[in-house]
């Protein structure tokens, strides 16, 4: 395989499951704001803030997809596109899931304020815990792609 093919496929890896991760989460807690809704339709600006959460990890591939983006010439050797890959691969994954497991704590945290629970503070402090493992993700994608030559 190219090198080029490989590094391209990493930051397929590196977006792709980061916006899928997000759109996920986001759908999970839209469904969620539809149930809420029902019993307590002026907390709209809480649902917004808790809904909109899980987006981050697609923002997170993204900001990957620019610091590795002066590595992508044709002239690429396999190191930096074996790096690129793992990157793409450990900044996927983890935009993936944490995505998904965050928007269950919003999910949960939309259920109680629609159901009158002063709730939304902890829900947030909460719902940076799975985000964690995104942010920690592009720092690696990050430190790699400083060590890698250019």
């Amino acid at each position: 395989m190219e090198p080029i093919l490989l590094a391209y496929l990493g930051i397929a890896f590196m977006t792709g499951l980061t916006f899928i991760g997000s759109s996920y989460g986001v759908t999970i807690c839209g469904s969620a704001v539809v149930g809420a809704m029902k019993k307590n339709p002026d907390a709209m600006g809480t649902y917004i803030a808790l809904s909109a959460l899980p987006s981050s990890q697609g923002l997170y591939g993204f900001v990957g997809y620019f610091m590795m983006q002066k590595f992508l010439v044709e002239s690429i050797t396999m190191l930096n596109a074996a790096a690129i890959l793992g990157s793409g691969l450990v900044l996927g994954f983890a935009g993936l899931f944490s995505a998904i497991r965050q928007a269950g704590v919003c999910a949960n945290g939309i259920a109680g304020v629609g159901a009158g629970h002063n709730v939304f503070g902890t829900t947030m402090v909460m719902a940076v815990f799975p985000e964690l493992y995104a942010i920690l993700a592009l720092l690696v994608v990050i430190l790699i792609g400083n060590a890698l030559p250019v």
